[in-house]
């Protein structure tokens, strides 16, 4: 393969690899944090830094933690902030659910049924949507459908290394799109509630938040993902002259297709349940029915504040785990209660690193909420970058930017937007923007920079997904071959956004543009 245009690029890549090995570990990286904003709240504090809240006129004044009061509540309140931390029970219960999926086969069998039903003309958009699908069941589509990528374009002729630059993009470029809600949804939406309230205590930001622009984009990165792969890339890379052969892609078996039978009768018990749950009471022939429209508000009759919407986590759970025993009794890969708990437990077990890490978070966003230093900062940071008038367009733009720029050296979104949300979404909230906007803003930076960054968690993998094919290949061959769907993707989106802006379009349910203090 030719590698001559990558030379800048590895060399980019390089630097951000060696800059970005010397950080610690995020669970330490929190820990360090959080003991700053206790030094820091002390400095502050004696210099008597205030700012007057713009909605209450309040003066905000510094609490210091380094005082008697702030190590009693330091030790008083760790236990309970790390319980009662927004995401983590959140993230426990949707795995829970997508557990089961995962261990009965469900996940990777309706991927692979997905993607070899496509027809030819259209098989690369059917991988890389394929990808977008796969991030609601978390990391799966790293492990099943980019290797599967390879696989079908090496069985059609064309060259593998086009096959899986595809799949990652809709898996991991494509992050921020879905027409699910995934774990990340309600992960996400935690921690921009718990940094709105800083703000506005009585702040919800609900897991669905997003959504709508989430569907659009949906159809609008994979369409970007295709024409990149066939425009860009497939002749970029040319005709594959390695030694790999075509490996025969299976198709379902006997019990997999009674499997996904099963799965579908299911699923479409349970979207008539669903319907049935949220119809409004007193329309048509829902009224005749008793029980209609039980999951809605029970005193406005709406969705908004509905329990629908703040129980997308325990629906997310219910209908991952429902599908999943279904399926498994129909494909015959669970044969007891044991099978279904041992894939709980199996889900759960890849958690204890994320677990160490919550806890440190949870104690940072605390103290960050405790000492006030959010507030003051966002209220003078605010003030600072109104007095530049650079309008609501620029400041989103900065805000994509600065996430897909830290994307490149910390690979967690979630731990990034643990650090950013408590400093950008009060600050946007005094500059008019909501929460849910900023979340989002922040996730299509988090999302673009994805397949080029290696310090996320399957960088590695991928490379060696990309050696199978090609034994010389390495970072710099990866970020040449990737690097134009950041490019598109990062313009496309932002384009998307700039017409959503303009437009006024609610992004999500009971998600508006912009707020009013």
């Amino acid at each position: 393969m030719n590698n001559q245009n990558s030379g800048f690029v590895a060399g980019m890549l390089g630097a951000i690899e060696r800059v970005g090995n010397k950080l610690p570990h995020p669970g330490a990286l929190f820990a360090y944090f959080a003991m700053g904003i206790i030094v820091l709240s002390g400095l502050v504090s004696f210099f008597d830094v205030t700012a007057v809240h713009p909605g209450t006129g309040e003066t905000i004044r510094v609490f210091n933690l380094m005082s008697r009061e702030g190590l009693h509540m330091i030790m008083t309140g760790m236990v309970t902030n790390f319980t009662s931390f927004a995401p983590l029970g959140t993230v426990l219960v949707a795995l829970l659910g997508i557990g089961i999926a995962e261990a009965s086969g469900l996940m990777s069998t309706g991927l692979r049924l997905l993607v070899i039903s496509a027809p030819k003309n259209l098989l690369t958009f059917a991988i890389v949507f394929a990808g977008i699908l796969s991030n609601t069941a978390s990391e799966v589509g790293y492990v099943v459908l980019v290797p599967l990528g390879g696989m079908i374009f090496l069985a059609v002729g064309r060259n593998p290394i086009a096959g899986i630059a595809a799949a990652f993009a809709g898996v991991s470029g494509g992050y921020s799109a879905n027409l699910l809600l995934g774990t990340i949804d309600p992960l996400l939406a935690g921690l921009s509630e718990e940094a709105a309230n800083i703000v506005d205590p009585a702040y919800n930001v609900n897991p669905a938040a997003n959504y709508y622009f989430m569907f659009v984009s949906t159809f609008f990165i994979a369409a970007l993902g295709t024409w990149v792969t066939e425009k860009i890339v497939v002749p970029r890379l040319g005709e594959y002259k390695g030694d790999a052969k075509p490996e025969e892609i299976k198709k379902l078996d006997d019990d997999e297709k009674r499997g996904m039978r099963f799965t579908l009768v299911a699923f479409l018990i349970i979207v008539i349940l669903l319907a049935w749950s949220m119809m409004p009471i007193e329309q048509g022939f829902w009224a005749n029915i008793p029980g209609s429209g039980f999951l809605r508000d029970p005193n406005t009759g709406g969705l908004l504040r509905s329990p629908f919407m703040s129980g997308i986590v325990a629906i997310i759970f219910l209908i991952a785990g429902t599908l999943g025993i279904v399926y498994g009794i129909g494909a015959r890969t669970l044969k007891s209660n044991d099978d279904v708990i041992l894939g709980m437990g199996k889900s759960m077990s890849t958690l204890g690193t994320y677990i160490v890490l919550v806890f440190f978070a949870a104690q940072f966003v605390a103290y960050f909420n405790w000492t006030n230093l959010g507030l003051i900062f966002a209220i003078k940071g605010a003030n600072l970058i109104g007095s530049l008038g650079l309008g609501r367009i620029p400041l989103m733009i900065a805000l994509v930017l600065i996430s897909a720029f830290i994307n490149l050296v910390v690979g967690s979104a979630s731990a990034k937007w643990a650090i950013l949300a408590p400093v950008f979404i009060p600050m946007f909230m005094l500059l008019g923007y909501s929460p849910e906007f900023t979340q989002l803003a922040y996730r299509v930076g988090d999302s673009v920079t994805n397949v080029i960054a290696p310090m996320m968690s399957y960088f590695a993998m991928i490379v060696a997904f990309f050696e199978k094919y090609d034994k010389k290949a390495g970072i710099g061959t990866i970020i040449a071959t990737m690097l134009p769907y950041t490019f598109i993707f990062l313009g496309a989106w932002l384009l998307l956004l700039v017409v959503w802006i303009l437009l006024g379009i609610p992004i999500g349910p009971g998600a508006p543009l912009f707020y009013e203090l």
